[in-house]
């Protein structure tokens, strides 16, 4: 939550038919972020929180995955990497507020995340979910044509690196419906945040099943099919 619920003004909850799905937005009037207090956590709820630190990253700041790759716990440069990811969130929401434009951008790798969230009644981490959406999302783009094998691949490798999750056992048919109730879909179509090179996100529209699929078999953990 420190850099990335505490900013930008949302206030949302989880509802049966998704998450984040009613709230409203009510900026704060300041936003304090106590680093002593990330020592309290428990490993796993760490790491969790660092998703969304090497998510912006991704869309936004390589520098963050350079800190990452050299310490790919965050505890070395963690003031750094907090004060980095906070300014691309603000930055993004100091532009689009409401969600309606440019702050798409940050909902990278939620899409199929939240799906997994709902799917398990939010027993699996918010960070551990969205960590296997990025890796998704890159894929997906990847099969899309839109981004270099290289690129995708470094998803997998620094996130697995920072002992958070790849691979999902389960099944995209189930996951599907949940999807189609994420915020950013239009009508019946879905749509993900997908990267063209690191920093360089956009929406791809409307991918078919298949390729969907082709993306959704390379989160398959090895052995299964």
């Amino acid at each position: 939550g420190m850099v990335d619920a505490a900013v930008g003004g949302k206030t949302a909850i989880n509802v049966p038919a998704g998450k984040n799905l009613v709230g409203a937005f009510h900026p704060p009037a300041a936003v304090i972020a106590d680093l002593q207090l990330l020592d309290s956590l428990p490993e796993a709820e760490y790491r969790s929180g660092l998703a969304e630190v090497v998510k912006c990253g991704f869309i936004a700041d390589p520098v963050i995955l350079q800190l990452l790759a050299s310490d790919p716990t965050g505890r070395q440069q963690r003031t750094e990497l907090v004060v980095r990811a906070v300014r691309v969130k603000a930055d993004v929401v100091s532009e689009d507020l409401t969600d309606v434009g440019r702050r798409e951008m940050l909902n990278y790798g939620h899409t199929l995340g939240h799906a997994i969230e709902s799917a398990s009644g939010y027993s699996v981490r918010h960070g551990e979910a969205i960590s296997i959406g990025m890796v998704f999302a890159a894929q997906l783009a990847r099969h899309a044509g839109l981004l270099d094998r290289d690129s995708a691949s470094r998803h997998r490798e620094l996130i697995s690196a920072m002992a958070l999750p790849t691979t999902y056992p389960g099944s995209l048919a189930d996951l599907l419906p949940l999807m189609r109730v994420d915020k950013k879909t239009r009508g019946a179509q879905l749509r993900f945040v997908v990267l063209e090179d690191i920093g360089r996100p956009r929406i791809l529209e409307g991918p078919d099943e298949e390729l969907m699929a082709a993306a959704f078999a390379d989160l398959m953990p090895l052995g299964t099919s």
